[in-house]
């Protein structure tokens, strides 16, 4: 897509391009049905940047008028926020007036140089410039995979109660419906951003469609609190517990979102699923973490359930557990799975993280420590 596409001829003389209002406002509630969000993003980027440049210049190559850079501005924020991307902060939102370029390069002592007013342009416009090549060069590097093409964006997970029943319609296209206990888990549907899920995207993701009226500290600890009910072992709550401390230090929502109970995630990592329809077998992580240098990290706690049966109690009413090698031959089995498929996995035992006087604690913090160091976001 490019800028043409947004608008129609128009008489050759007083007026050469008309913007095609229509199609513009359309954006901001939907992606276009044959374009994908990033090619307009891209083309709305570059059409923006060109036409304040110029304006900036001589003005004789702007399509725009002030009516229709504001219209254009609102969509190319809409289109970006859906790809999780930043949007760009205008300073001003028109050419002319007084909250116009105009007025604020002369404010700004941009008068008298048109290198001042490019840089200008290019400090506001610049970073998402860049940020949408960069999933370009991704989506490039992604035709090279196997696999078909499709929408990966589903995360259902922190199932309080009967747990939720998904039929896959379609592997393709990656359309999921569940069938039965919806109401009882959280269902994340936004683009999943291509740098991981931080904290702060996730609660601002609840606040949208869960809590619109409350301040960002309140929702925040409403999500916690929802995610923590989802958890009913005592080592599956220390580890959300631990992890989740850091969220409240400097940069906190920065960190990458850890979640729990994810009985759903289809991203690229996953879409070589042959299946086209019908129930999904359980597909249920404990913990999965969306790290900045792409990485899919799952985190399981072991309890004896997966590797041993219980036995009837004892005549003084002691329980013990029988070794079932099947147990753990299909725990390394689903593993080897995830492994191929792209993730990281990390195991815990329940019995490490129940050890007196904070060991288990101490044995996470060092852990996630390391964890995030590692998987840190690459220096560009």
């Amino acid at each position: 897509m490019n800028r043409d596409d947004f608008f129609s001829s128009g008489d050759g003389w007083g007026q050469r391009w008309v913007l095609d209002a229509a199609l513009v406002e359309s954006l901001r509630f939907g992606p276009l049905a044959d374009k994908t969000d990033l090619d307009v993003a891209v083309a709305l980027t570059k059409l923006l940047y060109e036409d304040f440049v110029s304006y900036g210049t001589d003005g004789r190559d702007r399509r725009l008028d002030d009516e229709g850079v504001v219209l254009v501005i609102k969509a190319h924020g809409a289109v970006v926020r859906r790809l999780a991307l930043e949007v760009p902060a205008w300073p001003f939102r028109t050419f002319d007036g007084p909250q116009g370029f105009g007025t604020y390069w002369r404010k700004n002592e941009m008068s008298g140089s048109w290198q001042a007013r490019r840089d200008c342009v290019e400090g506001i416009l610049g970073p998402t410039r860049d940020a949408l090549e960069e999933l370009q060069e991704l989506e490039y590097e992604s035709r090279f995979k196997q696999g078909p093409e499709g929408s990966f964006k589903n995360l259902i997970f922190a199932a309080v109660g009967p747990k939720p029943e998904i039929v896959l319609r379609d592997a393709v296209n990656n359309k999921v419906e569940i069938v039965r206990n919806a109401e009882n888990c959280l269902v994340y549907s936004d683009p999943l951003p291509p740098h991981g899920l931080t904290w702060g995207q996730m609660v601002a993701w609840w606040r949208t469609h869960h809590q619109p009226d409350a301040d960002e500290k309140t929702a925040a600890d409403a999500l916690y609190r929802r995610l923590y009910r989802s958890l009913d072992s005592l080592p599956e709550q220390l580890v959300l517990r631990t992890y989740c401390a850091a969220y409240a230090e400097t940069d906190g929502f920065e960190l990458p979102a850890l979640i729990p109970q994810v009985y759903l995630h289809y991203d690229p990592y996953t879409r070589r699923s042959g299946k086209q329809s019908g129930a999904l077998y359980r597909q249920r992580m404990d913990f999965l973490l969306l790290a900045p240098d792409r990485s899919r990290i799952v985190i399981e706690v072991d309890g004896v359930q997966h590797y041993g049966r219980q036995n009837p109690p004892d005549a003084e009413g002691r329980v013990t557990y029988t070794a079932v090698p099947r147990l753990y031959s299909e725990m390394v089995a689903e593993d080897r799975r995830l492994r191929l498929a792209g993730y990281e996995i990390y195991r815990f035992g329940g019995w490490e993280l129940t050890q007196p006087q904070g060991e288990g604690e101490r044995i996470l913090t060092a852990f996630f420590t390391d964890l995030l160091k590692r998987h840190r976001k690459p220096a560009l």
